[in-house]
């Protein structure tokens, strides 16, 4: 009797912590659809002239000139002069959990209640109704990273989701990809909470913060797999460390589980954030905001950091005083074209046309002299954001086999003049401009169907 309510006992925990809150995210009926003589931007650094690209059941099937399919059920889109290229992925925003319209009773987006609150989601937040999602959508954005804000010193974890409206969190995530855990240096935490007369205070606060939190994660988990060592017979007679919210986020970091994103403006705060890591063993994916990046770009090459940056964002604040507009490019360009640079926009308004902020990184870098081509600055866009949060595999390059995540553009997606036309999500049409066709959500109905009376 005992050995069977051991296993059930561990059964229960195993449904409790795994079950919880997955994505039930299932794609959108999709189409077969042959582009043909369209100017592709793969995402990979490549651009490929009239060229087509097939995709089905919501994968992309073939890329090249001349593709003939015999399927009557196909739908042949003449794409010439026009751009395709992969969805966009914005690695930072707050849609949801600061949605429009902006009110102080769902602004959400920071538990500012102590310096570590690692245990709270930022899905648990998410008002999966925010307008502001259909607007990204019409500049392109398939894919976002909504975060925690940055009062604290480690603000609790973040969420991948497809930008399609559904009416659960859970049926918007990412399937499979992992949670972030964000992360902030510099002045937002020491001012929050040195206001109050609390710790930190000070630089050297923050970091004594976050060093503390970790010795915590690290003697948590060491308990937790010390019992998990402990023989069956063993754990029939000993209870399981007590389960902490806080230190569950932590000590999944510390096992690989979940990815490290760090709000961090200065290039020193950067460099002595992976001394901190390698002290603690976990791995950096990627710093946010990063005005100084270019005084450490070839560190962040050597570390495999990716850095998440604005066009020319800047100036409001001491930290953000040294900047240069070809930070992104310098950071690109680090240890012979091997570093990691994304666009990202930390904004409702900035995340509708973000291929119009590389378009500036772009040209802010060729005038410092770097040679680098527009299929290389579409990574900043795709790729690398999708490198950074795990989900390469999936999205982020218009390879063979990879979900149908794509824009098609009426003009070259660098130009301020160009639009999106259509977007498709896992080869399903969410926009069209020609037909104004996009999603709405109740809310939107309800405000439409009230207006209208």
């Amino acid at each position: 009797m005992k050995k069977l309510f051991f296993v059930l006992f561990s059964l229960t925990i195993n449904v409790d912590t795994f079950a919880a809150f997955e994505s039930t995210y299932e794609p959108l009926q999709s189409e077969k659809i042959l582009f043909i003589n369209g100017n592709i931007l793969d995402g990979e650094g490549n651009e490929l002239l009239d060229t087509d690209l097939l995709i089905a059941d919501g994968k992309i099937i073939a890329i090249g000139k001349g593709i003939s399919v015999d399927d009557k059920d196909v739908k042949i889109i003449d794409a010439k002069n026009k751009w395709i290229t992969p969805g966009i992925i914005d690695i930072h925003s707050h849609m949801g959990v600061y949605p429009a319209p902006s009110v102080r009773t769902s602004s959400d987006g920071n538990e500012a209640t102590s310096p570590v609150t690692a245990e709270v989601w930022a899905e648990h937040s998410m008002w999966v109704q925010d307008p502001q999602y259909a607007l990204a959508l019409k500049g392109g954005i398939t894919t976002f990273h909504v975060l925690p804000g940055s009062a604290n010193l480690i603000g609790g974890r973040g969420v991948t989701v497809k930008n399609l409206q559904r009416n659960t969190i859970q049926s918007m995530k990412y399937p499979d990809a992992k949670h972030s855990l964000k992360m902030a240096c510099g002045e937002n935490p020491k001012r929050v909470y040195g206001n109050r007369g609390q710790a930190p205070s000070t630089r050297m606060g923050n970091f004594a913060g976050y060093r503390k939190a970790w010795i915590e994660a690290e003697n948590y988990l060491n308990k937790l797999e010390a019992y998990d060592a402990k023989s069956d017979e063993e754990k029939m007679v000993e209870s399981p460390p007590k389960r902490d919210l806080r230190l569950d986020t932590l000590s999944d970091v510390l096992k690989d589980e979940i990815l490290v994103h760090i709000h961090c403006y200065r290039a020193e705060e950067m460099a002595l954030m992976i001394d901190v890591a390698k002290e603690f063993n976990y791995k950096i994916t990627a710093f946010h905001h990063g005005v100084e990046a270019y005084k450490i770009a070839d560190l962040l090459a050597d570390e495999g950091i990716c850095a998440a940056l604005w066009a020319d964002w800047w100036g409001f604040k001491h930290e953000a005083y040294d900047m240069t507009i070809a930070n992104i490019a310098i950071v690109d360009q680090a240890r012979g074209g091997t570093g990691c640079a994304i666009v990202h926009s930390d904004s409702a308004s900035g995340i509708q046309r973000l291929n119009q902020e590389a378009a500036k990184a772009l040209a802010a870098g060729r005038r410092a002299g770097f040679e680098i081509s527009e299929a290389r600055a579409m990574t900043w866009l795709t790729k690398n954001p999708a490198k950074s949060l795990g989900i390469l595999d999936k999205t982020g390059t218009l390879d063979l086999g990879k979900d149908a995540d794509l824009v098609i553009w009426d003009g070259n997606p660098f130009s301020v003049y160009t639009k999106a036309e259509q977007v498709y999500i896992d080869g399903a049409l969410t926009f069209d401009k020609a037909s104004n066709f996009m999603p709405h959500t109740d809310f939107d109905i309800g405000i439409k169907e009230w207006e209208e009376k």
